[in-house]
């Protein structure tokens, strides 16, 4: 299961429509290591001139990659990520997940990240069972 759901937003979720903030703090709360590791590049790049910020960093444990995975899997999680944090998140391999500025998803530094060559380039032995 990827989220752990209170009973009020599955209530909030039966009648209609989620509020955003609460289906983030679900996100919060039910995968930790992957609100953090999101958390940590959007603040790098905030607090940059860069156009992206990244983990390069592989998760601890299993339980952490497959948080990580569940959350950038799911376009649901994946978008209230990027709307809570006001960024554009990519992600290679099992760990390697980077924000970009909005004005920089047309750009060659975000294109050369999410290509099929990028994908390739970032591929080592160690990472390959990730």
């Amino acid at each position: 299961m990827s989220l752990t759901v209170p009973p009020s937003l599955l209530h909030a979720a039966e009648t209609g429509p989620v509020d955003d903030e609460a289906f983030v703090a679900c996100v919060r709360d039910s995968l930790p290591y992957a609100w953090q590791t999101v958390s940590r590049v959007a603040a790098d790049l905030e607090s940059s001139d860069a156009q992206f910020a990244d983990n390069v960093v592989p998760p601890p444990t299993e339980a952490e990659r497959g948080q990580l995975l569940r959350a950038l899997a799911s376009d649901a999680i994946r978008s209230s990520l990027e709307r809570h944090f006001g960024v554009k998140l990519a992600f290679q391999n099992c760990h390697r997940v980077a924000a970009f500025r909005p004005s920089a998803v047309d750009s060659d530094t975000y294109r050369r990240f999410i290509s099929m060559r990028g994908q390739l380039l970032n591929q080592s032995p160690e990472l390959r069972d990730c």
